[in-house]
Formats: C-alpha cells, sequence, structure tokens
C-alpha cells in the first residue's frame, strides 16, 4: 500500500487526513538469543518488511485504532481508561505505547491511527515491536515530545511487558527504532551502548535467507516466561545480578556451583556462551571473515536446541536440511517454539537450499515454509 493509498483510507475511516506517515521494520537477529533480557549482547539488523501508520492527534481523550490487515471496524478507547492486561487483541500494542507514554509523564490526548504491515506475524521477527515503535515514534514527532530513540524503546519495551503482559527484552524494539542501512547493530543490553557494524552480504557474493516455518508463537505464553524465572534463578543461585555477569572462561566453575538444578545449568550454559558467541561474531565480521560465522550461527542452533530447549522439528529440519544442501550456516532466529530461521549461504547456492528446504517439509508433512532474502534496511523513520 502506498503512502497515498494509505492516507486516502485514513480519511475514508476518521473524516480527516492524517498529519503524517510513519515506518517501523521488523527484525532478523543475526545472534544473541534471549540474552536481551539477561543484560547480554545482541546483534540483530533491520527487515525492508514494516508496520506503516498514518497518525493524527487528538485533543478529546480518545484513541482509535484500525488495521487493514485485521478484519473488524476502527476501535475506540479511552486514554485515561487504559489498564494493563486489559485488552488481548492486536490494539493492546498501540494502546500500550499510548499508556507508557502518559505514565512517563507525556501528555498525550488522543490519537487517529491507521496501520498496515508487511512484517509476517508469529514469524519471530518482531512484528509488535515494529507495532509499538511506529506509533511511538508518529506519536512523540506529533506531540513534540522530544524523546531519544534509546528512550523510546524503552517506553515501547514497558509498554510490551507491563500492558500486553509479554515478559521481552530490550532488542526488539531498539533494533527496529535504531538499525541501519547496511549494518548489524551490536548492542550491550545492559547500558544501551551501541555500534554499527557493516554487513553487506550481497558484496561478498552471499546472502542471508530467512525461513518463515509458519509455525507460530506467543511471547506472552508460559514457555518463555519459565525461560525468563529460570535465568533469573541461576543469576540470583550464582550471586550475581545478570547471567551476563558470568564470565565465558568461569563458566564451568560457574555451573559445577548449581550442582543438581539441571534445568538452570542449561539455561546458564546457553547465556554465557550465547554472549561469547555474539562478541566472536563481532569480531570476525569487523576483520572481514564473514564466512567464518557460519559455524558460530550452527553452534548457537545447538544450544538453542538443546540447553534452551526452544526449537521445534521444523525448525530443526531447516537447519538441517540447508546444512546438507550446503549453507555456510544455519539456526534458528527470534524467541522460539516456532517462527523462523536464518541460513547464511553463497549466492549461487540460495536458490538449491530453498528448494531442499521446501522438499524437506513436504516430505515431513509440514506446510510450506515461506522464504526470502534479508537485507539489512534502516530503522524506524517518516515517510511524509
Amino acid at each position: 500500500m502506498s503512502i497515498a493509498e494509505l492516507a486516502e483510507r485514513f480519511e475514508e475511516l476518521y473524516a480527516r487526513v492524517p498529519e503524517g506517515v510513519w515506518a517501523a521494520p521488523g527484525r532478523v537477529n543475526l545472534i544473541g538469543e534471549h540474552t536481551d533480557y539477561n543484560d547480554g549482547f545482541v546483534m540483530p539488523f533491520a527487515l525492508p518488511h514494516t508496520t506503516v501508520a498514518a497518525v493524527a492527534r487528538r485533543e478529546d481523550g480518545v484513541l482509535r485504532l484500525h488495521s487493514a490487515d485485521v478484519e473488524g471496524g476502527v476501535v475506540e478507547l479511552r486514554v485515561d481508561e487504559l489498564a494493563p492486561r486489559s485488552d488481548q487483541d492486536w490494539t493492546a500494542y498501540p494502546a500500550g505505547v499510548v499508556w507508557a507514554l502518559r505514565e512517563a509523564g507525556h501528555a498525550v490526548t488522543g490519537a487517529d491511527i491507521h496501520l498496515t504491515s508487511t512484517v509476517p506475524t508469529g514469524a519471530g521477527l518482531s512484528s509488535s515491536a515494529a507495532l509499538e515503535v511506529v506509533t511511538a515514534l508518529a506519536l512523540d514527532e506529533l506531540y513534540g515530545l522530544g524523546i531519544e530513540r534509546p528512550q523510546l524503546a524503552l517506553l515501547c519495551r514497558r509498554a510490551e511487558n507491563e500492558y500486553v503482559g509479554a515478559p521481552t527484552g530490550i532488542m526488539d524494539q531498539t533494533a527496529s527504532a535504531c538499525c541501519m542501512d547496511g549494518h548489524a547493530l551490536f548492542l550491550d543490553t545492559r547500558d544501551l551502548s551501541q555500534r554499527q557494524i557493516p554487513f553487506d552480504l550481497a558484496a561478498e557474493g552471499m546472502r542471508l535467507l530467512v525461513v518463515d516455518t509458519r509455525v507460530k508463537h506467543s511471547h506472552s505464553n508460559g514457555e518463555y516466561g519459565k525461560r525468563r524465572a529460570g535465568c533469573e534463578k541461576g543469576a540470583a543461585l550464582l550471586g550475581v545480578d545478570a547471567l551476563r555477569d558470568v564470565a565465558f572462561e568461569e563458566l564451568d566453575a560457574a555451573l559445577e556451583r548449581l550442582g543438581d538444578e539441571e534445568e538452570v545449568r542449561r539455561l546458564v550454559r546457553h547465556i554465557v556462551t550465547e554472549n561469547h558467541r555474539v562478541e566472536r561474531v563481532v569480531s570476525l565480521l569487523k576483520a572481514g571473515d564473514t564466512r567464518a560465522i557460519g559455524p558460530v550461527l550452527n553452534e548457537g542452533h545447538v544450544s538453542l536446541r538443546d540447553d534452551f530447549r526452544i526449537s521445534c522439528p521444523e525448525l530443526d529440519l531447516v537447519v538441517d536440511t540447508a546444512l546438507s544442501a550446503g549453507a555456510v550456516g544455519a539456526r534458528m532466529t527470534g524467541g522460539g517454539f516456532g517462527g523462523s530461521a536464518i541460513v547464511l549461504a553463497e549466492a549461487a547456492d540460495v536458490d538449491t537450499i530453498t528448494k531442499a528446504v521446501e522438499e524437506a517439509f513436504a516430505a515431513a508433512g509440514f506446510g510450506a515454509p515461506r522464504s526470502f532474502t534479508a537485507v539489512p534496511d534502516a530503522g524506524a523513520r517518516r515517510l511524509g
């Protein structure tokens, strides 16, 4: 949908013209899974797939929401009646942002919002963060709030954690708000410091394939929360503020101290080794040795499958098939329990790998996956 078409539909819905149109992208996480809520390191990049919003302010305390991608009419809410966990629909994400802005002392008095998105939902590509960030950026600019991007991401995380009730970390919102075209974002989730790392696979004759298994997942379900609680238990047993504080070189000693807490041991081992993998990937990319990150991606998948236990048969099949078909590296990406896998490959091998995965899914009786090549794109921005 073009900007003009979005604005025209906004006018049909609300009998007024929008004050602007904004976009926020989904993201792929190259490496660093479940480390963000452990004060660790992550390395996402923004996708060309975006959530786009046409928005206008209101002064009467009314928030009106409509999505071109969801059946149903305009949803009307009162901003002074917004309350955490009161909404289990898609509207909880933009409504949660309004709530979080107001909770932070910003005088947001309402809005009319019309949305559309090309970010696949339930694919582990941060469709919810894109929805939150595009709403926050539009309201920040329209109300002249002057919120810096990292702080905007924090407000969006609060909306997802407290209003929606999903215990996610800060990575998704920061990636959507702060990523740069042609770069991966090396983010320290403890102090929110950022480094943009050049990531131009095309220049090296390579591609990063995203394979959406179409197995839906939800961050607000119990399994994600169990993993987070287990990590917090591990940090408490080890006497540290977060698992980020366990050095890779001290991992064996830390695991020994955990004794027979086998489940916690597995979670701790994943987080500590995953932080180390992020640092290794950063070093390899800075050294121009992009192909060498493939084995690191493979290690990450094994850790997520065996230690964190958040993979699924479809994700494992993508990874195993891609590697057998010549991929340089592959792993699941995102929160887990479904969603997508990423495959690092030579450009000449992409079609072969894609076909092999499709045939493997058909042979296993799984539904057909959706595949596309991911290119690092820009973070949230105003379109018009």
